[in-house]
């Protein structure tokens, strides 16, 4: 028998390549600062051989939050793909090392184990190119129905719309986790993202298959399509699907904090404290990982964000989109625990 889930995560198996640069390299390379863009093999052999000394440490948006919610103390698997070389196997040795489930079977052929390559500026921006290699691979086969079934939330990465038969995977699960009642998660991931498939991620909104939507405020623009920041969450909370039911909406604005949307209300959490920004990625991933911690546990949603801002804020002080403290500890010294 499969053991419950607090939450599944759907989302794309890659290793984190990461460097520190300046804005001069990203001029050089013709890389968009901020932005995260897919690659290819050969572009990805000569960015790395460009980059400068780098750390390597298995990331993934969606594998990011499957960590942080274990990492405080919720019940968490993970389905992604990698192929059985060597960073297929640190990407599923770091995985289960943090208590999360991850039984998909490694490609034996085909692409490499994915890889992105953040840059790090002076000002902790990251900008990524990622090549999805075996990603591309994950497939409604690899959705095994008893565990979606056992997960009081799945969680699916905006970056799965990208190849189609992840996409199809996507839907699988969310078929059947709205079948076994349970809440159906998405985040949008990028602008760039949002940008490629804006209509498709409205229809998921609207015709109910996506419960919660997690997003920051960029996103949320594009999304909408307005520059307006204010005119980005009103639509969001006026948004209903199609049995006329609000989302609830987690929107992340960076040192502002985050916003609560549900119900036709929005409710403002502040940013949790930081000494020093060092490296911005994870840190949307974190958020959601803390949101969903504390819902797992039961505690209301603005209880939840501030989990969410410590976890996030935690992520941001150093290199990795993994986090390094006790997140319990100090989610305790906070009063959130």
């Amino acid at each position: 028998m499969t053991e419950p889930l607090d939450l599944l995560v759907l989302g794309n198996a890659i290793v984190d390549v990461i460097a520190r640069t300046d804005d001069a390299f990203l001029a050089a390379q013709g890389v968009t600062k901020g932005a995260m863009q897919l690659i290819d093999e050969p572009r990805a052999e000569a960015l790395f051989e460009a980059m400068g000394p780098a750390t390597i440490v298995s990331g993934g948006s969606g594998a990011n939050t499957a960590v942080g919610a274990a990492l405080l103390g919720a019940k968490t698997g993970f389905v992604g793909k990698v192929r059985n070389d060597e960073l297929g196997g640190l990407f599923s040795h770091d995985l289960k090392a943090t208590g999360v489930d991850f039984s998909v079977p490694a490609a034996a052929e085909g692409p490499a184990t994915a890889r992105c390559f953040v840059l790090v500026t002076p000002d902790g921006e990251r900008t990524m190119n990622t090549y999805l290699g075996a990603c591309q691979g994950l497939s409604p086969d690899d959705v095994d129905k008893a565990l979606v079934r056992s997960a009081r939330v799945v969680y699916l990465e905006g970056y799965l719309w990208d190849p189609p038969a992840a996409k199809e995977a996507f839907r699988k699960a969310s078929d059947i986790a709205h079948q076994a009642g349970n809440a159906v998660a998405l985040t949008l991931s990028d602008a760039f993202c949002v940008g490629r498939y804006r209509d498709e991620f409205l229809g998921l909104i609207r015709d109910g298959t996506i419960d919660i939507l997690f997003a920051n405020i960029g996103e949320l623009q594009s999304l909408f399509q307005t520059d307006d920041a204010e005119a980005a969450v009103a639509a969001l909370r006026d948004e209903r699907n199609a049995r006329g039911r609000h989302l609830l909406g987690l929107v992340t604005r960076s040192a502002d904090g985050a916003l609560v949307v549900q119900g036709g209300e929005v409710r403002a959490v502040e940013a949790s404290p930081v000494h020093e920004v060092v490296d911005t990625t994870g840190a949307g991933d974190l958020f959601a990982a803390g949101f969903l911690a504390g819902h797992a546990r039961g505690l209301d949603h603005v209880t939840s964000a501030r989990l969410g801002t410590l976890a996030a804020a935690e992520v941001i002080q150093h290199i990795g989109a993994r986090p390094q403290a006790d997140l319990v500890g100090l989610a305790k010294a906070r009063g959130l625990l």
